[in-house]
C-alpha cells in the first residue's frame, strides 16, 4: 500500500461499501471516499474530487475545452500532477507511461531477438493481451509502432496509444483515474484485452484504465433475484477472460453464456455489447443472463446496477455497449447445469470436389439455418474462404456445436444436409464427436482466431429468418454471399437464434435484430501494403458502400453486431440498437451528461470526433467536439425526453 493511505484511511475505504446485501470482491471494498478527498490540500482535492463535489467547481480547468487535452497542449496535466496521481494509487508501479510493445524493434531499445519473437507471434492474441496498451485491431492505433517486416514504419511513435495507463488492482485506482481525467480534461479510455474491431479501447493522449488484473471469480450456489431468478450464478471480475471463466464454471459443474473466442474479456465490452455465444440458441445472448453489475459512474461513485437498484442503468449496460456508461468492475451472471455436447466438423475444398460443388454444399447448409438454430438449438461456426488466386473456395465447419445432443441426434439434425449432398454427388464424412461436458468441447473444437491485422477493415450483418422463408429469399441471400467470396473476401458465419423466448431476462438494450436473426456474418476488405491514404480510403469506401451495402440491401430493417462492426457503418444508431437507441441516449444523458466516457459509434458519441492526424479512421488524434451536437442526436434526445414525460 502506498504511503499516502494510512491505516485509518484504509479502514474507512474498506468499510465504505454500502451495507446492502451484495457480495463485493476484496478489491471492490477498497474505495476512494469523499472524506479522504476532503482531507487533502486544496490543490490535490481539485485533482481527485468526485464529479458532484464542491471542489470541482473550483478546479483549474472549469471551462469545457473544445478538445480533450493532449500532451502538446498547454493545459495538459503537469508532471507534478501525474506524480500526485501515481502516489495516490495502490501500487508504486500502477501508473504506467506508455512504451509500445514493438519499440523493441526500433531505436535505443532495439532488441533483434525480441523483435523477431514478437513478429513471429504477431497474430496470436496471447502475444498482446497481457500488455497494458496493445489492442487487437492496431489499425485504429494508427500503426505508428509495428514490427517493420509486418508494416513498413521507419520509427516508433506513440500515435493513438494512451499516454498513461493505470494498472488497476481495486476500485480506488479506477476512481482516482476517473476523477483525475474528468477534472483535468484528459481523454479517458477503458481496456481489458483490447478485443475490439473498432479501436474503442485506445486513444491519443488518453488515460487508460486497465482492468485486466481484476480476475476474481466467485461461484454462488443459490442466487435469489426476486422475482425473476433463483439458481446458481457466477460473479466475475472485469479482467476475466473466456478461458478463465469457462474453467471456473467447469470446476463447479456449471456452464455460463460467454464467447467462443478464447481470450475475449467477458465482462467488459463483450457482455455489455450483447455477446453471442455457443449457447445462445439455448440461453440467449450473454447480456440476457446478467443479474447484476458493480461499476463506477462518471462522477466517480461506486454503485450496483440490477433489476431493483439503478434499473435504468442496468437496462442500458445489458447491450448498450462497453465504455459508455461507467467502468464495470464485476458482473454476476446466471449459471446452468453442465450438459453434454456433440460437435460435427468438416472441410469441403474445391481442389478436391470442384468449385461449384463447394458452393452447392455451402448453400444447402445455409438454406437450412433456421432449422439448425431453432430445432437443434445449435451454434454453427463456418467459413467460406476464397483461394489466394481466386480460382477456388473452401467451406469449413469448425464446428457445428450441438448442446445436449447425442451423436445420433446430431447426425439426424444434419440428415437433410447429408441427403442433399448425396444427391449432388458430393462426398461428405463429417467428424462427429461426443463430449461429456461443455468445457472439453469448447477447448477442443474452437480455433484460436488470428488477430492484429494491419490491412483489413471488417464489418458484420445480422441475417433474419425471413431471408430463408422462401426459395427466392434463400437464393438472393446466398448469391450475395457468393459474390462476396468471388470478390476475394472471406466470410465468417455464425448460425444461431438468440430469440426472446430463450433469453429469459431479455428486457434490455440488446439490438432487437438479434431476436429474429439466424446468421451473424462477418467479412472484411483488405488493401495492399504499402498503400496511400487515398487508396485506403477508397478501399474502405468500396467495402462500406459496396459489399456491406449489398448485405444491408437484402436485410432491410435488420442490423449489425456492434462489437464486430464496420467502423464506418452508416446509420449506426439504428444498425446497432434499432428502436432502443432513443432510450439509451436518455440514460446516457442522465448518467454522463458531459460525455466523460466516449468511444467511436457508442451511445451519445455524435457530438465528438477524433481529428485523426493522417485523415484515416483511427484514434491517432485529439478527441474534439464537433460544431454543436449532431442534429440526429438532438432529435433523438428530444424524442426521449418527450417519451419520458409520459
Amino acid at each position: 500500500m502506498t504511503p499516502f493511505l494510512s491505516s485509518v484511511v484504509l479502514a474507512a475505504a474498506l468499510l465504505s461499501a454500502p451495507s446492502q446485501s451484495r457480495t463485493l470482491f476484496k478489491y471492490e471494498r477498497v474505495q476512494l471516499t469523499r472524506e479522504y478527498v476532503a482531507s487533502l490540500p486544496a490543490e490535490e482535492a481539485e485533482l481527485f474530487a468526485f464529479g458532484d463535489d464542491v471542489f470541482t467547481e473550483a478546479a483549474v480547468n472549469t471551462t469545457a475545452p473544445r478538445c480533450r487535452y493532449g500532451p502538446e497542449d498547454g493545459k495538459w496535466p503537469s508532471d507534478k500532477a501525474w506524480t500526485k496521481l501515481a502516489t495516490k494509487l495502490s501500487s508504486s508501479t500502477a501508473l504506467i507511461k506508455t512504451v509500445p510493445q514493438s519499440s523493441v524493434c526500433y531505436g535505443a531499445t532495439k532488441n533483434d531477438a525480441k523483435c523477431q519473437d514478437l513478429t513471429t507471434n504477431w497474430t496470436n492474441s496471447y502475444t498482446h493481451i497481457d500488455d497494458p496498451t496493445e489492442i487487437l485491431s492496431p489499425i485504429y492505433q494508427g500503426l505508428t509502432c509495428i514490427p517493420p517486416t509486418i508494416y513498413d514504419t521507419v520509427n516508433c511513435t506513440i500515435g493513438g496509444y494512451p499516454a498513461y495507463v493505470i494498472k488497476a488492482t481495486n476500485v480506488l485506482d479506477l476512481q482516482l483515474g476517473i476523477n483525475f481525467a474528468r477534472n483535468d480534461g484528459v481523454r479517458l479510455v477503458i481496456k481489458n484485452t483490447g478485443h475490439d474491431f473498432s479501436g474503442k479501447s485506445t486513444g491519443y493522449g488518453s488515460l487508460s484504465l486497465w482492468t485486466h488484473g481484476l480476475k476474481d471469480i466467485l461461484f454462488i450456489d443459490s442466487y435469489a433475484d426476486e422475482p425473476s431468478y433463483k439458481g446458481p450464478a457466477i460473479k466475475a471480475g472485469a479482467g476475466v477472460q473466456a478461458f478463465e471463466l469457462y474453467k471456473a464454471a467447469n470446476d463447479h459443474g456449471v456452464v455460463v453464456v460467454a464467447g467462443e473466442g478464447q481470450t475475449v474479456g467477458v465482462m467488459g465490452g463483450y457482455i455489455q455489447g450483447g455477446g453471442h455465444s455457443p449457447l445462445s440458441s439455448m440461453y440467449g445472448m450473454a447480456a440476457d443472463n446478467v443479474l447484476s453489475f458493480e461499476l463506477i459512474t462518471p462522477i466517480g461513485e461506486f454503485i450496483t446496477a440490477n433489476s431493483v437498484t439503478n434499473s435504468d442503468l442496468f437496462w442500458a449496460l445489458r447491450g448498450g455497449g462497453g465504455g459508455s456508461f461507467g467502468v464495470v468492475t464485476s458482473v454476476t451472471v446466471k449459471a446452468y447445469k453442465d450438459l453434454p455436447i456433440t460437435t460435427a466438423s468438416w472441410t469441403l475444398d474445391s481442389t478436391k470436389i470442384g468449385k461449384d460443388k463447394v458452393y452447392a454444399a455451402a448453400k444447402a447448409f445455409i438454406d437450412n439455418s433456421p432449422k439448425y438454430a431453432d430445432d437443434g438449438a445449435t451454434y454453427s461456426y463456418w467459413n467460406l474462404i476464397p483461394s489466394v488466386d481466386g480460382k477456388g473456395v473452401t467451406f469449413i465447419m469448425q464446428p457445428f456445436f450441438a448442446p445436449n445432443k447425442t451423436a445420433a441426434q446430431t447426425t439426424a439434425l444434419l440428415a437433410t444436409f447429408q441427403s442433399k449432398l448425396t444427391s449432388l454427388n458430393i462426398p461428405f464424412s463429417p467428424k462427429v464427436t461426443e463430449y461429456k461436458g461443455f468445457y472439453a468441447a469448447w477447448q477442443a473444437e474452437f480455433p484460436l482466431e488470428p488477430q492484429s491485422d494491419v490491412q483489413t477493415a471488417f464489418g458484420s450483418r445480422l441475417f433474419p429468418r425471413s431471408n430463408f422463408a422462401s426459395e427466392t429469399g434463400r437464393n438472393v441471400t446466398f448469391q450475395v454471399f457468393k459474390d462476396t467470396v468471388e470478390a476475394g473476401q472471406v466470410i465468417i458465419g455464425f448460425t444461431m437464434a438468440p430469440t426472446l423466448a430463450r433469453g429469459g431476462n431479455a428486457d434490455n438494450a440488446v439490438n432487437p435484430a438479434w431476436r429474429s436473426a439466424v446468421i451473424h456474418a462477418i467479412t472484411g476488405r483488405r488493401w495492399n501494403l504499402p498503400s496511400t491514404k487515398s487508396a485506403i480510403l477508397s478501399a474502405r469506401s468500396s467495402f462500406t458502400n459496396g459489399t456491406m451495402q449489398k448485405w444491408r440491401d437484402i436485410t432491410p430493417g435488420s442490423g449489425s453486431y456492434l462489437n464486430e462492426a464496420d467502423r464506418l457503418e452508416p446509420n449506426w444508431q439504428q444498425s446497432f440498437w434499432g428502436d432502443k437507441y432513443t432510450k439509451l441516449l436518455q440514460v446516457k444523458s442522465d448518467w454522463d451528461p458531459k460525455t466523460l466516457f466516449w468511444a467511436v459509434n457508442s451511445v451519445g458519441s455524435e457530438g465528438w470526433v477524433v481529428e485523426s492526424v493522417d485523415g484515416l479512421p483511427n484514434e491517432n488524434g485529439r478527441l474534439c467536439k464537433v460544431n454543436g451536437t449532431s442534429v440526429a442526436a438532438k432529435a433523438e434526445l428530444a424524442k426521449a425526453k418527450t417519451l419520458r414525460a409520459f
